[in-house]
């Protein structure tokens, strides 16, 4: 009895979470990631506590003598620009790191979010109805898996027109090219379970198809969504950084990792500091979500959490 009472007592999300507690990495992970998302919405708060902003110039702290790079060690270190300035603009690199922060986080987290809602959508779909409906959008997800993704990206960035904000052809591109892989994977979860008691009891009750994915096979799907959405974020920031990185992403003089990144390939022999910060920020951001996803991914499987429930 008491057996009985300790399993009904404990959902699948209190278990999950007794497991996500016993992985330290992944909560390591978490803590990082979290830091840096606030450190992302807190920038100007972050920039105007150090006294600087990441659009002023500060043509001073160059050396003309030397191609315009910071004066003094360490890419111009100092109580003032807390890392230094850029080369040939002298804008403060803290400045712009933390900005960037809140650009690359932005569109990694919305561009995941549009490929989970997209993906989760087609996947139950075309789980649940089955037949023509499932024929058609299989064939639209292989078709998407076919496209060579990253060409088709930089040409939709390079003939869009300039005045069209950035971000959010970003979130558009990488999240409408990035469904397929969940479709796939949610169609595999939701027809393990079409067949399930609850689902047929929905249907003679005769709850019509929407509310039955709704609100019977969604439910059961949202853990793994959760883990590999989670998984998913690190591979869309390191696009965002790439596209910007190939001059087809975020536009000047918005801060962004990935142009940081690129402009600062010139400068690394002068200037190494100038792609140590952007690049370690990046490395940190998709390092953390990394290993956070992994936990979530095997705290929230729900073989290993129904096994542990019992």
């Amino acid at each position: 009895m008491s057996t009985t009472r300790r399993d009904v007592a404990q959902s699948p999300w209190s278990i999950a979470w007794r497991r996500l507690r016993r992985r330290p990495g992944a909560l390591w992970g978490a803590g990082i990631a979290g830091a840096l998302l606030l450190a992302g919405v807190a920038a100007p708060l972050l920039a105007r506590l150090e006294g600087q902003d990441p659009y002023t110039y500060h043509i001073d702290l160059l050396d003309p003598a030397r191609g315009n790079i910071p004066h003094g060690p360490f890419g111009g270190v100092s109580r003032a620009h807390w890392f230094g300035v850029e080369p040939l603009t002298g804008r403060d690199l803290f400045a712009i790191t933390v900005y960037g922060a809140r650009t690359s986080l932005l569109i990694g987290l919305s561009a995941t979010v549009l490929a989970v809602s997209v993906g989760t959508i087609v996947g139950l779909t075309s789980a649940y109805l089955g037949g023509w409906t499932d024929m058609v959008l299989s064939r639209v997800t292989d078709v998407m898996f076919g496209f060579p993704t990253l060409i088709f990206m930089i040409a939709l960035g390079a003939i869009v027109p300039p005045d069209f904000p950035r971000p959010v052809l970003l979130v558009l591109i990488i999240g409408l090219f990035g469904w397929p892989y969940f479709a796939r994977l949610v169609r595999g979860f939701g027809l393990s379970l079409v067949q399930r008691d609850f689902v047929e009891a929905a249907r003679m009750l005769g709850a019509r198809p929407w509310r039955v994915i709704g609100h019977e096979l969604l439910p059961n799907v949202t853990g793994p969504i959760i883990a590999l959405g989670t998984l998913t974020i690190p591979g869309n920031i390191a696009t965002e950084a790439a596209l910007s990185f190939l001059g087809v992403g975020v536009s000047p003089p918005t801060p962004d990792w990935g142009r940081s990144i690129n402009d600062s390939v010139d400068w690394i022999q002068s200037d190494a500091m100038y792609l140590i910060f952007p690049a370690g920020m990046l490395l940190l951001t998709v390092l953390a979500l990394t290993v956070l996803g992994d936990g979530l991914r095997d705290a929230l499987d729900t073989r290993t959490v129904r096994l542990t429930s019992r």
